[in-house]
């Protein structure tokens, strides 16, 4: 029988182990030596001194908004302004034609005259029926249609001098100014333009935005539970702090002027269960404009003896329930299930499971499990720290 090359030394080999068995001075290999406990790396935990707060999403609005319509109708003959300037109140921003409004108040004062003209003689008409009358010369009859006609002529002047009011109101209103200081935008109309008093299509709009507002919404949840931590002692408030607001922008640039909490609304929106706030940013370089999407960053108060975790030390169970690892005193692993209260940069805040002094496993999260031991060594973190700056949970 022929065998291949492989399987001759294959035999071979396994007779030479057959017989070094057999041998009394061959030894077999060295077994490798037990494995000691396995080496993990922990943090210690220290409570914290925290300035918590949160970031909520809102929209620029301006202090002030004026909608520049007419008050009279006519042609525009002049528009005196730049779109997009800066005017200033009682600035001229366009002329109607004045024209039609300078004869009714030519009419009005015509009429008021020749009202006022005829009132010396009926006055004086008046007070000799008022001697004769008394005298008989004159009857009564005569004497009550004389004052009646004086009276009619008083209430004439009085209706002329009215409409000399109003002529000269409407003449005053064919310049069209600014209510208020602020930037005007785009005109809605160019010269030669028909308009009509109150129109609901506005010529242009003024905006006073510096400062300017910027309105936030909170959950009434949050605001509940925030009263309630205050009311506890869970988190003490700032005073000299609290209606300080930070502002970020859409590029993620921070606002380099510090803004003000304005109020809260006191009414709840039935619709998103929410409460608005308003803040105030003084505006210079008007780099925020209404309309603009913004974070802002209100101030809740300071929570001592805070307990931060590394996210990375923070697993999930299937449900996605959170806990950590833990070195015990006795040198074994011991689960803790967390309760998380909001990110803060990389790590989370922790609201129970965690206390000052755990030894928190970072590295080896993988391999340990329940009661095992464990040899502990320091560990040491090489990534770059984030701010520990809360936001909205």
């Amino acid at each position: 029988m022929n065998l291949s090359g492989s399987t001759m030394r294959w035999a071979a080999s396994a007779g030479l182990l057959s017989v070094c068995a057999m041998l009394p001075g061959c030894k077999h290999p060295a077994a490798p030596p037990p494995m000691g406990p396995l080496e993990v790396s922990v943090l210690t935990l220290q409570p914290q001194t925290l300035a918590l707060n949160t970031e909520l999403p809102g929209r620029i609005a301006a202090n002030l908004t004026a909608e520049i319509r007419p008050q009279v109708n006519g042609i525009v003959k002049a528009r005196l302004f730049e779109e997009g300037a800066m005017v200033h109140q009682g600035q001229i921003l366009y002329k109607i034609d004045p024209a039609p409004y300078q004869a009714s108040l030519a009419q009005a004062r015509a009429n008021l005259s020749m009202a006022e003209a005829n009132l010396p003689s009926l006055e004086a008409k008046v007070n000799r029926y008022h001697d004769l009358v008394a005298i008989h010369a004159v009857g009564q009859q005569d004497y009550d249609d004389a004052l009646s006609a004086l009276q009619q002529a008083r209430a004439t002047v009085a209706a002329d001098k009215a409409a000399l009011s109003s002529a000269q109101i409407n003449l005053s209103y064919t310049p069209v100014r600014s209510p208020i200081t602020g930037r005007i935008g785009k005109s809605s109309v160019t010269v030669g333009g028909l308009v009509s008093s109150y129109q609901t299509t506005v010529l242009a709009t003024v905006q006073k935005i510096d400062p300017v507002y910027v309105d936030v919404v909170q959950s009434n949840a949050d605001l509940l539970r925030l009263r309630a931590r205050l009311e506890s002692g869970q988190i003490n408030a700032d005073k000299a702090q609290a209606s300080k607001v930070k502002l970020y922008l859409e590029d993620g640039s921070t606002y380099p002027v510090e803004g003000k909490l304005q109020f809260r609304d006191v009414t709840v929106d039935a619709t998103t269960g929410s409460v608005t706030l308003r803040m105030s940013f003084t505006n210079p370089k008007q780099v925020l404009l209404p309309g603009m999407y913004v974070r802002a960053r209100v101030e809740e108060g300071v929570k001592k003896g805070a307990i931060l975790a590394p996210q990375q030390a923070v697993l999930r169970d299937p449900k996605g329930n959170p806990y950590s690892w833990v070195v015990g005193k006795d040198g074994h692993i011991v689960r803790r299930a967390l309760v998380i209260d909001r990110a803060l940069g990389n790590q989370w805040l922790i609201s129970d499971g965690l206390m000052a002094g755990d030894q928190l496993v970072m590295e080896g999260t993988d391999r340990v499990k329940e009661g095992m031991p464990v040899r502990t060594t320091v560990f040491k973190d090489t990534t770059p720290s984030q701010p520990a700056t809360a936001g909205s949970r």
